[in-house]
Parts: C-alpha cells; sequence; structure tokens
C-alpha cells in the first residue's frame, strides 16, 4: 500500500512539474510574440518617413549584418561607417538600439522585482516600493548634473546608491525582525525622502537643457537611447542575470521562511543581503540608462508568478521574457500614440501598473506575503 502511494505521489509532482513548465512555454512564447510585434512597429514607424521595405531592407542589410566595422562601431564605440545610408543610419543607430536598451531595462526590473518580493517574501515589494530606484537614481541624477565625468562609472554609482537605500529601509524596518508591511512602509519613507531631494536638486541647475533631460530622466524614457546606453547595460546586465539564475536554489529556501531556512543551516541575513546585492546591480543597470521606471519590477513577477507558481528558476525565467515584451510594448505605445509627441515609457508603465496594482490590492485578502 504505502509503494502505491509512493507511485501516486510520484505521478502527482510529475504532473505538477509538466504543467508548470507548460505555463512557463506559454509565457515565454506569448512574451516573444509581443516582443517580435512591438519590434516591427517600433521599426517600421517614426517621425523619420521609411516605408515597411526601406526599414526593413536596412535591417536584413548584409552589409551592416555582416560588417565587422559596423559592428565594432555598435559594440565597441567606433566612428560609424561612412557609407551608411539615412535609412540604414535611422534603423542601426536610432530603432534598433532603443529596442535592445528597452529589452535590457525590463528584464532587469522585472528579475531584480522577484528577487526582492522572494527575499523579503512580500509581493508588494520592488525595486520602487523598497526604495531602491530612488537611492540610485539618486546618485545618477547627481552624476548627470554635477560630475558628467563619471558617467562611464553611472552603473557602479548607481548599485552602490541603490544598495545604500536598501540597507536604509533594512535597518528602518528591523524590530526583532522584519515584516512585509514594515518593508514596504520604510520603503516609502526613504522613497519620499530621496525623491524629495532628487527635486531640491533642480533649483541648484542653471542650464535649462540640463533640467529638461533630467526631468525626462526621472520620467523614464529610452528616448534619444543609442549603442552608447547598449554598451553601458549589456555588461551589467549579463553579470546580474548569470548571478540570479545561480542563486535559485538559495531563492527557493528563502521563500521557505527565516526559520525553515534556519533550520536547513542556511545563514539567512547574509544570504538575504547576498542575494540584494545582486538584485541592486540589476536595478541599477537599468535606471542608469533609462531613469526611474516604476511598476514593471512589481506587476511582472506578481503576473509570472500566478501563472508558473512559486519555483523560482521558473519565475526568473518568465520575468526575464515578459519584462522586456511589456517594457518594448509600453515605448511602442509612448513614441507612438501621440505622434509627433513622444511620452516617456515610465508614464505608460504607470498608466497600467497603477490599476494594476488597485486590481492586486482589491483582489487579494492577505496583502503583502508571498
Amino acid at each position: 500500500m504505502g509503494e502505491l502511494f509512493d507511485r501516486l505521489a510520484d505521478r502527482r509532482a510529475a504532473a505538477s512539474r509538466w504543467y508548470a513548465d507548460s505555463s512557463l512555454a506559454g509565457v515565454v512564447l506569448g512574451s516573444i510574440a509581443v516582443l517580435v510585434g512591438a519590434t516591427l512597429l517600433q521599426v517600421s514607424f517614426g517621425a523619420f518617413p521609411l516605408t515597411l521595405a526601406e526599414a526593413w531592407g536596412a535591417v536584413f542589410d548584409p552589409e551592416v549584418v555582416f560588417s565587422p566595422a559596423a559592428w565594432r562601431a555598435f559594440l565597441l564605440g567606433g566612428d560609424i561607417p561612412e557609407w551608411f545610408t539615412p535609412q540604414q543610419h535611422i534603423v542601426w543607430n536610432i530603432r534598433l538600439p532603443r529596442i535592445l536598451v528597452g529589452v535590457l531595462v525590463g528584464a532587469n526590473l522585472a528579475v531584480s522585482g522577484a528577487i526582492f518580493q522572494i527575499i523579503t517574501r512580500n509581493e508588494l515589494a520592488s525595486p520602487y516600493i523598497l526604495g531602491v530606484s530612488d537611492g540610485a537614481g539618486l546618485v545618477v541624477l547627481v552624476v548627470l548634473t554635477a560630475f558628467s565625468e563619471l558617467l562611464p562609472f553611472v552603473p557602479v554609482l548607481a548599485a552602490l546608491g541603490g544598495g545604500a537605500a536598501f540597507l536604509l529601509v533594512y535597518v528602518i524596518a528591523w524590530k526583532n525582525g522584519t515584516s512585509p508591511v514594515r518593508l514596504v512602509l520604510a520603503g516609502v519613507i526613504v522613497g519620499t525622502v530621496f525623491g524629495s531631494v532628487q527635486r531640491a536638486l533642480f533649483f541648484f541647475i542653471d542650464d535649462l537643457s540640463t533640467v529638461m533631460s533630467a526631468q525626462a530622466w526621472l520620467s523614464g524614457t529610452l528616448l534619444n537611447t543609442d549603442w552608447g546606453e547598449v554598451r553601458i547595460a549589456l555588461p551589467f546586465t549579463v553579470l546580474a542575470l548569470a548571478l540570479a539564475f545561480t542563486v535559485t536554489q538559495e531563492l527557493d529556501v528563502l521563500a521557505l521562511g527565516e526559520e525553515t531556512a534556519d533550520s536547513l543551516g542556511m545563514p539567512v541575513e547574509k544570504m538575504r543581503f547576498a542575494v540584494a546585492g545582486i538584485a541592486v546591480l540589476s536595478t541599477a543597470a537599468a535606471i542608469a540608462v533609462a531613469g526611474l521606471i516604476g511598476f514593471v519590477g512589481l506587476i511582472v513577477p506578481h503576473m509570472v508568478r500566478n501563472v508558473v507558481g512559486g519555483d523560482s528558476r521558473r519565475l526568473l525565467l518568465g520575468c526575464l521574457f515578459l519584462g522586456p515584451a511589456l517594457l518594448v510594448g509600453a515605448d511602442v505605445g509612448a513614441r507612438l500614440a501621440l505622434s509627433p509627441i513622444q511620452l516617456p515609457v515610465g508614464i505608460i508603465t504607470g498608466l497600467v501598473g497603477g490599476p494594476y496594482f488597485l486590481y492586486l490590492m482589491r483582489k487579494t485578502e492577505n496583502l503583502g506575503e508571498v
């Protein structure tokens, strides 16, 4: 009889894994479909008039695709080849880099949001709500307005600012341990203070163009992004995501709660801060090139979790695909909805994320704990 029950349990476990993997495949394929559709629109339409044949002829032009000089310029910052036509320049130096930056930023924000939600066991946690975005954003804003010579080090400086903000949130929330509610409230406090300091900096800036660019950056935008932003974000994104997928087992243990993780021999606080450092680095890579884009790190992990469950590997993988799809799709709307006026993508994510957050609040009785 015991052997029969074991077989039934094994079959149920196998069926559960198959269902979760199938759900993950659906998230991945659906996200790819949305991303491809958004890419088609982003490349095909814009202020500079191009026919569909001209736009996609430039995308697949073998002179560019197989040109070492072109890729050296894109990835290493060399001079663009003189033989580039206007169509090639528009597509390869303006539209495609904007898509790539959107992919990197969306993946970073979604994955970091998932990590923060796991380590705090709080589905309301995100880089924005926990104050990490505002801490990193304050450092980046200071660099943009006063220390432009430090721009090559922006991701590292942003990571330091975000890490300091998260540490401050944790210290404020600590009282014989932490709770989901205290972490959120501490994050709101820290984010509000840092946001006020950001706004105060505008009174010390005399150059109007600097004020306008900084304001656009605070709103979260992919406007005027090019291969320079890709070069800034790509190495830090690869590092952060690679580290994130190496600690999925540790994330699964942390998700069980502090007492269970401690009973299994895990140094909970050390592991929590080590994993938080990965999320902070991922957040910093996004903020350094696109500014303060809210709600992506909040709603994407929740949407993926509802479909694939709480397994960390599946959750991170789903976020890796859905985050870029959501952000690039939102950027298409920001760019084309009121053309020729281009809205910051952060406004679109806020308009989508706010109602979803309200829906989440109304739907969930025990709002907070994962």
